[in-house]
């Protein structure tokens, strides 16, 4: 124990600091504070002190950590009564929040109210404008029927005086209480249930009472301030349990008054009917890929008058604004206008040429059209914003889309400030160290690929989502390199998401628009350079297949290169080696012709037939999976080393 908590154990007004107990005193107090004994427990050990005849300053010690343990029991039980209070106030919410039966909810908020304050009874009355008094509505506890039944005037009783005041009153002996006007009925009554120390607390609605809260007792008691306060709260929750009632049948009514408006909607059906037949027509259209000129043209079809579509500038100033602010068509003249607005930006006009004379489902059939247009004109720039923004989409057409129009690319490249006719790199980028948990990968993905959509952005380029990383389509700056480029790019990529990230280039290649099989072959290759990036140890490296650098590297390395050649084609060399076979050649053949079986069999001059019979042999040596991409790299990467360092004894 602290000196200052010794100060505080010896209590107000002592003139002294009491000295730290002996150490070990406090321990039997810990364990009684440990077991939540009863406050009768914490004599014991001062009473065996006696009965041993320890010394006066031990037995005083004992005393002084007595106290201070009550104290802390004492704080503990007060803190088990908040967090009871707290959570009964929490439940009571919760039903406030799920209101169905406003009834239920008072009646729980009755049954907490007693169960927490430990009182004989609890109930809840409620005021009645019409009779002007007050009534119970709820009670628990209660056994009398009179008191249950009981109505009290406007300031007659406890609950009358809360009801006139709104304020809080509690009687500690309720017939003895002068503050209030006693009633032989409310007396009786009172009586009746035996009810002697009586707590009641208003229920309000902003500065109204709406009723009374009450907890009571049928012996003298005294209510704390807090008791007073948890009552409010509850009282404070059965007012907005009422007031959300009081909402619904509020919106009940609400709803009786829109139905009545319907029966008016239904009344004139036809017309709605001819509208919403033009507004289908309109919609229509639109979805066929119609533009304003075709809104305009059908529009001026149905009406039988010309309907223009135009500009803000160029339609009638006064009769625009008179449009846009009003809502509705307006006529100017021999013309009608309707103003094309969105989000409070006025796009245009519709403007009915030659018509004075329009009747109001034709106004109607006008208005539509010129919101179908600016839904147009909106979702038109929407487009184009978006086009802009999602630079993705282009390059999935450049990799996927084999039959594009030249000129359609050029021109949806030219929006985003691309030019596919400059030099380009194809770069595959990776996260180089993946983690389990499948939510951390998905959100490191989604960190690349933001990063890369950003430096694709800044550098006239374009970037897209594919197999687990990113691609992206830089232009190649005068000066600079693929392996350059790859670098650069790996390092800003790395750093923008705090991990190392793995880049394989292409060769440079142009004419992109023109080409429609470049961009997936540059990416084909960037991706078996990233692979044999991998394959070598240089994650968080960016290299370009241009120079062929991994290679050089592998060979310069002191890596184990006839383990890798025997641990990838292994089985095949062997093979050869037994029967005298050419799988390897037909392998090396088959990558060369570009995994093309046609093209191989002219190569080997042999019938195709014999090719898929090598082949099928190389799967069965080799496993079903040697041609995905990863394994093929890797069986490339393995016959050229073996072409290289000359054939090996398996």
């Amino acid at each position: 124990m602290s000196r200052d908590q010794a100060h505080q154990a010896a209590g107000p007004g002592t003139g002294t600091v009491a000295a730290p107990p002996p150490p070990g005193t406090e321990i039997p107090y810990l364990e009684l504070l440990a077991r939540d004994a009863s406050p009768e427990m914490y004599e014991r050990p001062v009473l065996l002190a006696r009965a041993e005849g320890l010394p006066a300053e031990r037995i005083a010690a004992l005393e002084h950590a007595k106290l201070l343990a009550l104290r802390v029991r004492a704080e503990l039980e007060g803190r088990r009564r908040r967090e009871a209070e707290l959570s009964a106030l929490f439940e009571t919410a919760h039903d406030l929040a799920g209101l169905r039966d406003v009834d239920a909810v008072l009646r729980a908020i009755v049954q907490r109210a007693r169960s927490l304050l430990g009182t004989d009874t609890a109930y809840l009355s409620l005021n009645d404008p019409e009779r002007g008094d007050t009534y119970l509505q709820v009670t628990e506890g209660c056994v009398s029927a009179r008191f249950q039944q009981l109505r009290l005037g406007m300031g007659e009783g406890l609950g009358g005086l809360v009801a006139q005041t709104a304020r809080p009153y509690v009687t500690e002996d309720y017939f003895q209480d002068a503050r209030f006007r006693h009633t032989l009925t409310i007396d009786a009554a009172v009586r009746d249930e035996g009810l002697v120390a009586i707590l009641g607390v208003p229920l309000m609605l902003g500065p109204h009472v709406i009723g009374v809260l009450y907890a009571a007792d049928r012996r003298a008691r005294v209510f704390e301030r807090e008791q007073s306060a948890l009552l409010g709260s509850f009282a404070a929750l059965a007012a907005a349990a009422i007031d959300a009632t009081n909402l619904l049948t509020e919106t009940r009514t609400a709803l009786a008054g829109l139905e009545r408006a319907n029966e008016i909607i239904r009344d004139r059906s036809s017309v709605i009917e001819r509208a919403s037949e033009v507004h289908d027509r309109l919609a229509e259209l639109v979805l066929r890929g119609g533009g304003v000129a075709d809104v305009a043209a059908a529009v001026s079809e149905v009406l039988g008058a010309t309907v223009e579509f135009t500009e803000t500038g160029t339609a009638p100033a006064e009769a625009l604004e008179a449009s846009r602010s009003e809502g509705h068509a307006v006529r100017h003249g021999t013309d009608w206008i309707a103003a094309l607005v969105a989000g409070g930006e006025s796009l245009g006009a519709l403007i009915l040429r030659g018509h004075p004379d329009l009747d109001p489902v034709d106004q109607l059939t006008l208005e539509r059209a010129a919101m179908v247009t600016s839904l147009l004109l909106l979702a038109r720039r929407s487009a184009a914003e978006a086009e802009r923004r999602v630079r993705g989409e282009l390059l999935d057409d450049l990799l996927d889309a084999r039959d594009r129009d030249p000129r359609l690319l050029r021109e949806r490249a030219a929006r985003i400030h691309a030019d596919l006719d400059a030099t380009h790199v194809v770069l595959a980028a990776r996260l180089d160290a993946p983690t389990a948990d499948a939510d951390e990968e998905a959100a490191a993905r989604r960190r690349l690929w933001s990063a890369a959509s950003h430096l694709a952005a800044t550098r006239h380029g374009l970037a897209a989502a594919r197999d687990g990383g990113t691609v992206l389509l830089l232009p190649l700056a005068d000066g600079d390199g693929a392996t350059e480029l790859a670098r650069r790019t790996a390092r800003d990529l790395g750093t923008a998401v705090s991990q190392p990230v793995t880049v394989g280039a292409s060769a440079p290649v142009t004419g992109l628009a023109d080409r429609p099989d470049a961009v997936a072959a540059a990416y084909a290759e960037g991706r078996r350079c990233l692979d044999a990036l991998h394959l070598l140890g240089r994650g968080g490296d960016g290299a370009a297949a241009e120079d062929f650098g991994f290679l050089g590297l592998l060979l310069a390395a002191d890596r184990d290169v006839g383990g890798f050649v025997e641990r990838t084609i292994g089985p095949l060399v062997a093979y050869d080696a037994r029967r005298g076979t050419d799988l390897l050649s037909t392998l090396d053949a088959y990558f060369a012709c570009g995994m093309s079986p046609a093209r191989t069999k002219d190569t080997l001059h042999v019938h195709v037939n014999t090719v898929a019979q090598r082949l099928e042999r190389v799967g069965r040596l080799l496993g079903a999976d040697w041609q995905t991409p990863s394994r093929a790299l890797e069986i490339q990467l393995a016959l050229r080393l073996h072409g290289l360092t000359g054939p090996r004894r398996i």
